[in-house]
């Protein structure tokens, strides 16, 4: 029982720039990972970035130096700063978790999406 909100996406103008926030919540013994994935029109969902518990952090080659994933191990809060934004960065952008409760498996959860669109 996770529970995922996003907020932070909208229209913004090349070269912008735009910051997303995920709140999760729920049954959590351990957070295992934060990330975000996106999304865009006729691809497959691809991963953005993503910050483990100990605090490691992979960005995808296509935004690094340009986005910034951090966490909030306290309020198990992840956010993605993002700047320098292109026409190539409108996508449906996906806040992901990988938890376990005390005694059962790791799960995979997944937030409703925020729609980032970067256009003139």
């Amino acid at each position: 029982q996770v529970q995922l909100v996003e907020s932070g996406g909208g229209l913004v103008q090349p070269g912008g720039s735009l910051k997303l926030s995920c709140v999760v919540s729920g049954s959590i013994y351990r957070l295992y990972a934060m990330a975000w994935y996106r999304q865009a029109l006729g691809k497959q969902r691809e991963l953005v970035a993503r910050i483990s518990s100990g605090g490691t952090i992979l960005y995808a080659d296509s935004v690094k130096g340009r986005f910034t994933i951090s966490a909030d191990n306290v309020k198990n809060t992840v956010t993605l700063q993002m700047k320098s934004l292109t026409p190539e960065d409108t996508a449906v952008y996906y806040c992901n978790v990988i938890t376990s409760t005390f005694s059962g498996p790791q799960t995979d959860d997944w937030g409703q999406g925020t729609q980032v669109t970067v256009s003139p």
